[in-house]
């Protein structure tokens, strides 16, 4: 598939897995020549400012900032491809505070996590904010938070989810 081709589809699949006030997705093409993790930390930024900015947080975030792109990039710990999938799907549906929530159906945002993972290939890398030795989660903002981002070198998707107690 052509790399337009490709966009089109991340872009897609990434809106089915949003949810208003909750997750926020971003899809993309990287302009940088070999683009590598500072530049996919740079993307998670402009995403972390997009939802300080939002009405629905900026109250509970009132004089947040962004963490810098160093700062994301040491908060992130790999996650294996085989994982990204499922992962994706929990941080769409599976609300973070009330886990018997559902922000989404688990059948929709399954069938679009496995898309976009597929869009990416088996050799994208995916990086989250969790780590998965002990469970622990590097928040990116002062609330409860969960990452997943993965790039094939070429494109980017991020999906975060965002919840106050």
């Amino acid at each position: 598939m052509t790399s337009p081709a490709v966009l089109a589809e991340l872009e897609a699949g990434m809106a089915e897995l949003s949810t208003p006030a909750r997750v926020y997705v971003a899809a993309g093409r990287f302009t940088e020549p070999e683009p590598g993790l500072p530049e996919l930390a740079a993307r998670i930024r402009t995403l972390l400012a997009s939802i300080a900015a939002d009405d629905a947080w900026r109250r509970f975030l009132p004089a947040y900032a962004p963490p810098t792109a160093p700062e994301i990039c040491a908060a992130l710990e790999v996650l294996e491809t085989h994982g990204a999938a499922s992962f994706l799907a929990q941080v769409a549906a599976v609300d973070l505070v009330w886990p018997s929530h559902r922000h989404l159906p688990v059948e929709t945002a399954e069938r679009a996590a496995d898309r976009v993972v597929s869009l990416l290939g088996p050799a994208a890398t995916w990086w989250t904010n969790h780590d998965a030795e002990c469970g622990a989660v590097n928040g990116l903002t002062p609330l409860f938070d969960s990452l997943l981002a993965g790039t094939d070198g070429q494109h980017f998707t991020l999906a975060l989810q965002i919840a106050d107690d």
